[in-house]
Formats: C-alpha cells, sequence, structure tokens
C-alpha cells in the first residue's frame, strides 16, 4: 500500500514537473549553460571536434529508440526533403556545435556565453540576407546597439586592441557559430511536416556524419587525443545527455505550455547561469567589460524586439 502511494506521489511530481513550463526552461538553459563550460574545462582533454562528435553520434543513439515508431511513420517524408534536413542537420546541430566548442577552446566560457546573446539579434539579419524580409527601424537600432556590446567585449575595454585589429580568434569563432545558428533558425521554417522525434533524430544523426571526418582530422593529423579519465568521460557523458536530448525535450515542452515568444525570453538565462557556473568551476572573472557588453546587448534585443510603433528613439 506504501509502496503503491509512493509510486503514485513520484508520478504526480512527474507530471506536474511536466507541466510546468517555467521549471522546464529554466533547467533547459541551466543545461545548454553547463554545456559551454564543460566544453571550455574540458578542451584539453576532449578535444572540440571529439567533443562535437561523440556528443552527437550518442544522442542518435539515445533518441533513436523514442524517435523509431515517428522515423517510420515519417519515412516517406524525409525522403522527399532529405536535401533541406541534411541541410537543417549540418548546420544548426553539426557546424554550429562544432565551430562553437572550437571558439570555446580559445577563449573565456563568458566571453562565448555572452556573444551568445546577440542571436536574437543576429537572427533577423539572417532572414533579411536569405529572404530578403525588411528590417524595421527598431530590428536596425537593435542590431547597431547589440553590435557595439559584442565590440566592448572583443575589444575587452580597450580601445587600443580595437585599433591594432588584435580581436581575439576564438571570439571570432563564437561570433560565427552565433551566425550560423541564425541561419539555420531562419532556414527553419522550410522544415517538412514531420514528428519533432524523427527531426531530432534525423538532425542527431547528420551532425555525426559531417562531424566524423572533423573528429578524424584532429585526432591523427593535429594529434589531439581524448584523455582517459574520468573528467574526460563525464564530460562526453553530460553534453550527449542534458544539452542535447533532455534539454530538447523540455524545450519543445516549453514552448507548447507556453508559446515561442515567452519562451524565448528565457534564452538570456543562458549567459547568466553559464557566469556563475564559470566562476564557480572555471575560476574565471567577470570584468567591467563583460558587464557593459551583455548589457549593451541586451539593450539591442530588447529594442529589436519591440513593436515599431512603441519605439521612442528618433531615426532618420
Amino acid at each position: 500500500m506504501q509502496k503503491a502511494l509512493g509510486t503514485e506521489t513520484k508520478q504526480s511530481l512527474a507530471s506536474r514537473g511536466f507541466g510546468n513550463a517555467y521549471l522546464l526552461l529554466a533547467l533547459t538553459m541551466l543545461f545548454w549553460a553547463g554545456n559551454s563550460v564543460v566544453a571550455r574545462g574540458t578542451y584539453e582533454i576532449v578535444p572540440p571536434m571529439a567533443l562535437a562528435w561523440l556528443r552527437w553520434t550518442l544522442a542518435a543513439l539515445l533518441i533513436l529508440p523514442l524517435a523509431w515508431p515517428h522515423l517510420k511513420r515519417d519515412a516517406a517524408t524525409i525522403r522527399a526533403h532529405w536535401p533541406i534536413l541534411l541541410l537543417l542537420g549540418s548546420l544548426g546541430t553539426g557546424t554550429f556545435v562544432s565551430l562553437y566548442y572550437f571558439g570555446l577552446s580559445k577563449t573565456s566560457a563568458i566571453n562565448g556565453l555572452i556573444i551568445n546573446s546577440t542571436v536574437p539579434i543576429l537572427i533577423p539579419i539572417a532572414a533579411f540576407a536569405i529572404y530578403r524580409e525588411k528590417l524595421s527601424r527598431s530590428q536596425a537600432a537593435g542590431i547597431a546597439l547589440s553590435f557595439v556590446g559584442v565590440i566592448a567585449i572583443f575589444a575587452k575595454g580597450d580601445a587600443a586592441i580595437l585599433a591594432k585589429l588584435e580581436l581575439t580568434d576564438g571570439d571570432l569563432w563564437v561570433l560565427a557559430a552565433m551566425l550560423i545558428w541564425a541561419v539555420y533558425t531562419s532556414l527553419l521554417r522550410e522544415q517538412p511536416r514531420m514528428h519533432w522525434l524523427s527531426f531530432g533524430a534525423v538532425s542527431f544523426a547528420v551532425a555525426s556524419i559531417i562531424n566524423f571526418p572533423l573528429f578524424l582530422t584532429e585526432h591523427f593529423i593535429f594529434e589531439k587525443q581524448i584523455q582517459p579519465t574520468i573528467g574526460a568521460l563525464l564530460a562526453i557523458g553530460y553534453v550527449a545527455t542534458l544539452p542535447s536530448l533532455v534539454s530538447q525535450i523540455f524545450y519543445i515542452r516549453g514552448v507548447e505550455l507556453i508559446g515561442g515568444n515567452r519562451a524565448g525570453i528565457f534564452l538570456h538565462l543562458v549567459p547568466l547561469f553559464g557566469t556563475v557556473l564559470a566562476m564557480i568551476f572555471l575560476g574565471e572573472t567577470l570584468h567591467p567589460y563583460h558587464l557593459a557588453g551583455f548589457s549593451l546587448i541586451l539593450a539591442g534585443v530588447w529594442i529589436g524586439s519591440r513593436p515599431e510603433r512603441s519605439l521612442k528613439i528618433r531615426l532618420p
């Protein structure tokens, strides 16, 4: 009797938790923030391309049992739309993560996380470039302000660095990753109608395939091998589960409960959580230029997301 009550209580708690969008989305952002910290903290024992390849390979294997019934039902759709699925998987999961992990091996986790905040502003730029969607005045103002924030981070608060064009390679790789993600997000409108588990399984598999030659190049040509340590195993296990499979389930459920616009606001928790984690686990320091750059990026995102009629800034 007590065992049955205990089981019912656990099921009730799980059901309530899965119905709480705010909890699910907050956990998703925490897991995504942890992904950046783990990638930065372990790049010497798990090189970036190895981490990217193992992440998607293991994630594909983990999602396959859940996705299999849907994959069978969506088989015809997958065959008919394989070019766009290949492109989306190559960009959104494959190339994005590879560039991001590589960038994090050359810059701080805090820098990477704050540059991550430019995505909401980069998306309308990508949509303009691909679909010729016009930018509103508020979006243009937001883009300009966020760009100043990114430059502040690149320059580390020192104008002399910009004058000498001494930008950090890692920061540029991270920014390139954000541009790829913005393009991917814009192209998602081309995604065929199929179950999200099918889409996830296909995306993970594509990412695994395209990252495999990068992993081999890193391993054999650049001679950067995975170190057989407990830390390496924990890092691989973490990125393959919580920021990948679990976060995808939680994020999709959160969007289902409260909508995409409200869910998108939670993305700003990623640099907040990540900065705290980087300070605790990596011993990184939060500098004034981080706060200044992040404030400008957030202000730009806020301005860029406002309806045109509510914009108070006078523009020519």
